[in-house]
């Protein structure tokens, strides 16, 4: 499933057992406070030193970065999306807390247990490698590189970590009512392809970094020092291979250069040294003639390299990813190094994050649906869910207005528009049914036992899906989370109850505040419906072209406008040797437009609203205009504060811009912005000329 969430999910370690960013090693902490709420509308973070009209980010935020340094455990402190992710983390703990202490019904013992396993970092540290000893074992009698589909395959069975590919049911990219078996390139550690290939100065440093690092897990795992630099180099050669077999992530965004539909007797032609056969009969997935395979070449690589290189080095290689894939569940010298390096070297982040955050995720991603019933019966009441209707329902009036005028879109494109956007379903806050955990078992002492249970349990649940009908209620996301995505093969837009908080909706603030902050949210993801990626699916979520050629090639004209201009952003200053890094506007270029859409149909529903209300846009507030106060209330959602190696890991992984250009290059393409603050034409926020797809 192909998801366009708002913001990026970041995740620093791969396998079984993946936080959104290392955590301290220990239980034994304080309780939790209660984070601070963030307010919908921040007059003291606006800096008035700052001329709007130059830079507005500065204009809006400047006081709030000034004000607001990035906590120790963090690598992004952002003003609305961090301060509201931390409060629903605290709320979710709390309640993970009590039911691991004094469950009420059977799903709380369950995710109780889960929790209380995550915490219980004695019974880890007494462990040791215990738990990871039967996939050691079982990699260290692989006999031959031929025999690795037997050895993943199995690997994958019991939840272990298996890399080299990822293997999974999607729907079908050109019959949204089928689903499909689905095969794509994996199988390395660092953040992209590009950290293993570049020759910058930056990238051979982080190359020797992670070499070491490499290094000094299998020591910790007891090679000499000697046979662990032999086993790292092995690593790092066939990763370096991978990487280089591998598709950019800025090509895959083209869901044409995704979608190769292959017989298996085909796909297995292309790499001849690996069972496909064995290993999908290890996985327990049903029968299948056909699948999808989205990285061809990919795969005629990997072919050469099992003949390439020894089963020694294979061995290596996997040693390495069960290591690392479970690190945040090993003792205590795995896990700091780990952090020392996925987090504190690559990201910047200066202390692990608290246990009990980790924790908190973990069990959220295991059991979100479990622990999301009893969350949103606590914090997202019905009347929420009316509201939010209702402003779907007034964004929805204004993107199909904004259709009917756009003045370089043939008739013939407007009315296909026309009809993708009255098929959009709309999810809001949660699942109208459960998802069923009865499956997953779960042990209070078993916490690596649980995380592989759960690997199995998530695995299952995808390959179950093989050849029936598309469940077009399912969910991506669990109640809580603070994000919201469109997904172009379900042609559906969804926002979990965690965003429908202060400071994205207030039901007690103004109207244009609301519109600036959770507004702009869902005309972002209804633009991405018809984004440079969006816009070659039809409503029914097929891959199919409904634009006619020409009006085609003056919607690319238009996204070459911004893919251009966001191309010039500066995401990270140059310093010594290290060069300054640049927005990748291609990459960016779907996200980018979502914004800019976002910005524009937020404000033609705000218009609608304050009219059928007796307001005016120029009513004043706080010495601000209904206007203005739209356009700070979109602003404030960006500010944020980011150390420099995430801006720089961001700048080539992440395909959202970061926060002062979703601002900056939103308004100065929205000649209205320029007019609510007296903007002169020429000055940067009012340029003589910008870019606009819808």
């Amino acid at each position: 499933m192909k998801l366009r969430p708002l913001i990026p999910v970041f995740l620093f370690a791969t396998g079984i057992a993946i936080a959104q960013s290392p955590a301290a090693f220990t239980s034994d902490e304080q309780t939790p406070a209660p984070p601070a709420m963030a307010r919908s509308f921040d007059l003291t973070a606006i800096d008035k030193t700052a001329d709007p009209c130059e830079d507005f980010y500065q204009y809006a935020c400047g006081n709030w970065v000034k004000a607001n340094p990035i906590p120790s455990d963090q690598v992004r402190w952002a003003r609305s999306f961090s301060l509201l992710g931390e409060r629903n983390r605290y709320l979710l703990w709390e309640e993970l807390d009590a039911a691991s202490k004094d469950p009420k019904t059977p799903l709380q013992k369950k995710y109780g247990d889960y929790f209380a396993a995550c915490m219980n970092t004695d019974l880890i540290e007494k462990e040791g490698l215990e738990p990871i000893k039967p996939a050691l074992d079982h990699i260290a009698a692989l006999q031959d590189s031929k025999s690795l589909s037997t050895l993943l395959g199995g690997l994958a069975e019991r939840g272990d970590p298996a890399p080299l590919f990822r293997f999974g049911v999607q729907v079908d990219e050109k019959d949204a009512s089928k689903q499909i078996a689905s095969v794509s390139q994996g199988g390395i550690s660092l953040p992209d392809r590009d950290y293993y290939l570049s020759d910058s100065k930056r990238f051979q440093t982080i190359r020797q970094q992670y070499r070491e690092h490499v290094t000094k897990m299998f020591t910790l795992a007891g090679d000499t020092p000697e046979q662990a630099a032999k086993e790292a180099d092995a690593v790092i050669k066939i990763e370096t291979a991978l990487a280089k077999a591998s598709t950019s992530r800025t090509a895959l965004r083209d869901p044409e250069n995704r979608y190769h539909i292959y017989t298996v007797a085909d796909f297995q032609k292309l790499a001849p040294d690996f069972d496909f056969a064995v290993y999908f009969k290890d996985v327990q997935v049903r029968p299948f003639d056909t699948l999808n395979v989205a990285t061809p070449d990919f795969f005629k690589a990997l072919n050469e390299l099992l003949a390439s290189e020894p089963v020694d080095s294979w061995k290596s290689y996997l040693r390495w990813h069960t290591i690392h894939g479970t690190a945040a569940n090993l003792p205590k010298a795995f896990y700091d190094e780990n952090f020392n390096f996925f987090g504190k070297t690559l990201a910047g982040q200066k202390e692990p994050t608290p246990r009990w955050k980790q924790c908190t995720g973990e069990t959220d991603r295991a059991l979100g649906e479990a622990v999301g019933q009893d969350w949103v019966k606590a914090h997202f009441p019905p009347k929420a869910k009316a509201s939010m209707d209702q402003l779907v329902a007034a964004l929805d009036k204004a993107l199909a207005d904004d259709i009917k005028t756009l003045p370089w879109m043939s008739d013939d494109t407007k009315k296909a528009a026309e009809e993708k956007l009255a098929l959009y379903r709309n999810k809001i806050g949660y699942p109208e049914k459960w998802r069923d955990y009865s499956a997953l078992v779960v042990k209070r002492d078993d916490p690596l036992g649980n995380a592989r249970r759960s690997a199995v349990f998530q695995r299952n649940y995808n390959l179950n899906k093989l050849g029936k009908p598309v469940d077009e209620k399912e969910w991506g996301m669990t109640p809580p989370t603070v994000n919201a995505y469109y997904n172009p093969s379900m042609n559906d837009i969804n926002f979990p109850a965690g965003i429908l908080q202060p400071p994205f909706f207030d039901p007690d603030i103004d109207p244009a505040v609301n519109f600036g902050g959770i507004g702009v949210v869902i005309g972002h993801e209804m633009t991405h419906g018809f984004d440079d990626e969006g816009s070659k699916y039809d409503g029914h979520g097929n891959l199919r072209e409904w634009q006619t050629a020409e009006d085609r090639k003056k919607f690319v004209e238009r996204t070459d406008c911004e893919v251009s201009e966001y191309g010039g952003f500066e995401a990270a200053p140059a310093h010594g040797e290290v060069a300054e890094a640049k927005l990748n506007g291609k990459l960016t270029l779907g996200e980018n437009t979502a914004d800019n859409g976002g910005l524009r149909i937020a404000y033609m529903a705000l218009l609608d609203v304050l009219a059928k209300e007796g307001k005016s846009i120029n009513d004043k507030i706080d010495g601000y205009t209904e206007e203005q106060r739209y356009f700070l209330g979109f602003a404030q959602v960006w500010c944020q504060n980011e150390t420099e190696q995430a801006a720089r890991q961001s700048a080539m992984t992440d395909p959202h811009s970061p926060g002062r250009w979703r601002v900056n290059g939103s308004v100065q393409n929205f000649d209205q912005f320029g007019k609510a603050f007296g903007c002169h034409k020429g000055q940067p926020m009012y340029p003589e000329n910008s870019c606009r797809v819808w």
